[in-house]
């Protein structure tokens, strides 16, 4: 027995090899399978997403906003390294005013694809709107270092250099704008806003000419003509120009502000109350409105509705010089000798000089106090 079974083992080895190699060749031929069918998987899967960030594209065409979300919410399912996919549903969340919600995807997107010069762009956008100036200044600087010709990133910034007061900066942008584009429209009525914010009204006026001539359906370059038209002493041609920029569009609270100081100072009050009543209706946190209504009570002799507007510009900007002037010349006029007095101390503090006539009113408010306590 024993040699039959030795006889048989080189038998039975070489079966147990062959089995081995057979059984090597079945998992070698079913893992080539298992790794064929998940790449079959996965390129369907990348395919399904691309096909969702398409047909929400076409969505988004059309304005049906929540249809496109939806679908690029699947294709982010499908693929959720797809940039598009978070970038274009950033843009959707801003249009529906979801602006944390963009603003996260656009992070996602940039994580995704860090070159990404249209979500570094977008992101900034809305940093510039919620204030953010720093934070948006580097965005457009990440989408200059990306894209160096496009006009977009540098208007933007210069849009938030301007905010910032750093004019001379934001002036360099435009001007860098312009020079890639000469006939970027915005680029000069934006360097002619900022001209105007310099003082330099001749070169505003020529830079805002230049943006209509270019593109007569302008809105910010008709109201930004408009107030250097406005401080050169030319109120009727401020008036057509902020009538135009309005007629254009409507909804912009800072042009009904700009032509309802220019009807103040003309002396059309009533024309100013009803302007400034449309803009502190679209936009109640625009501090010069509040001042410039409360301005036109003054006029009026309604010196306890002037105070109330001087405060809510107070709440807005705690550091408003005249706005503590004016305030100090109401409370003069209601016989508040004590409560003027601080609050042109307080101008003063900030920086602010007070007008002759204001100073003018305080010694003749003490005189008449001093007269009335000596009769006394």
């Amino acid at each position: 027995m024993k040699k039959a079974i030795s006889a048989l083992a080189p038998v039975c080895a070489l079966s147990t090899t062959h089995e081995r190699i057979i059984r090597l060749i079945l998992l070698t031929a079913a893992l080539a399978l298992l790794t064929s069918y998940g790449a079959a998987a996965q390129t369907s899967r990348a395919d399904s997403a691309k096909s969702y960030v398409a047909r929400g594209n076409e969505w988004m065409k059309k304005g049906e906003i929540e249809r496109a979300i939806a679908d690029y919410d699947l294709a982010i399912t499908f693929d959720s390294r797809i940039a598009d996919a978070y970038y274009n549903r950033g843009l959707a969340r801003g249009r529906k005013g979801d602006l944390e919600g963009a603003l996260s995807d656009y992070d996602r997107a940039i994580e995704l694809n860090p070159r990404f010069f249209d979500a570094y762009l977008n992101r900034g956008i809305i940093r510039h709107e919620q204030g953010q100036s720093e934070a948006a200044i580097s965005d457009f600087n990440k989408a200059i270092e990306i894209n160096p010709r496009d006009t977009r990133a540098w208007s933007n910034r210069g849009l938030a250099r301007s905010n910032q007061g750093n004019l001379d900066a934001a002036i360099a942008d435009f001007t860098q704008a312009i020079k890639f584009d000469s006939r970027n429209a915005n680029a000069w009525g934006n360097r002619c806003g900022v001209r105007y914010l310099q003082g330099a009204l001749d070169a505003a006026l020529a830079d805002c000419d230049r943006a209509l001539k270019l593109d007569a359906g302008l809105a910010l370059a008709w109201s930004n003509r408009g107030s250097a038209r406005h401080e050169k002493g030319d109120l009727d041609g401020a008036l057509a120009d902020f009538d135009r920029a309005i007629a254009l569009d409507s909804q912009r609270a800072d042009f009904y502000a700009n032509r309802g100081r220019a009807w103040l100072v003309k002396g059309g009050v009533d024309r100013a109350m009803s302007d400034l009543n449309r803009a502190l209706t679209l936009d109640p946190k625009i501090t010069e409105a509040w001042l410039l209504r409360g301005a036109a009570w003054f006029v009026k002799g309604d010196y306890s509705s002037a105070m109330a507007d001087f405060d809510e510009a107070l709440k807005l900007n705690p550091r408003l010089a005249n706005a503590y002037e004016y305030r100090g010349v109401a409370r003069l006029m209601q016989g508040k000798l004590a409560e003027a007095e601080a609050d042109f101390a307080r101008c003063r503090a900030l920086g602010g000089t007070l007008k002759p006539e204001a100073a003018a009113l305080m010694e003749e408010m003490k005189r008449k106090t001093k007269r009335k306590e000596h009769e006394r």
